[in-house]
């Protein structure tokens, strides 16, 4: 099939992904001092970012698995998570590290394009006498 080797990238990146995710969000509930300084949250403490990481790091685990095993469920996950991905990292171009934000996008869009061009090999013209 045409793209295989991409798929698989993706579907091993939103694994990598799903596992930080869960793992960030253990820790956002457990109080973890990761925050410092003049950081403003949007929650009024972690324990609401934490179930929100654990309940989407479950969501791209499966998503993950479910590419691997070459369903359209993975397909449409990954889709939705390197669109949303791509979307944070260019939002988070202003902030303290922005080639690492552009080299999250890039990494995105190049997931983005690999789910979306996979499919069945383009058949060729052939000739019959």
């Amino acid at each position: 099939m045409r793209g295989t080797g991409r798929v698989i990238f993706a579907a091993i990146m939103l694994l990598i992904v799903g596992a930080l995710n869960v793992i960030y969000g253990i820790g956002a509930l457990d109080n973890a001092n990761v925050f410092v300084g003049d950081t403003r949250l949007v929650f009024s403490d972690l324990s609401g970012l934490g179930w929100i990481l654990i309940i989407l790091g479950i969501i791209q685990l499966t998503g993950g698995f479910s590419l691997m095993a070459g369903n359209a469920y993975g397909r449409v996950i990954g889709i939705a998570g390197a669109a949303l991905g791509a979307f944070w990292a260019l939002l988070s171009i202003g902030g303290a590290y922005p080639w690492w934000s552009l080299g999250v996008f890039a990494l995105c869009v190049y997931v983005l394009m690999g789910i979306v061009e996979y499919g069945e090999d383009e058949r060729g013209s052939v000739e019959r006498v």
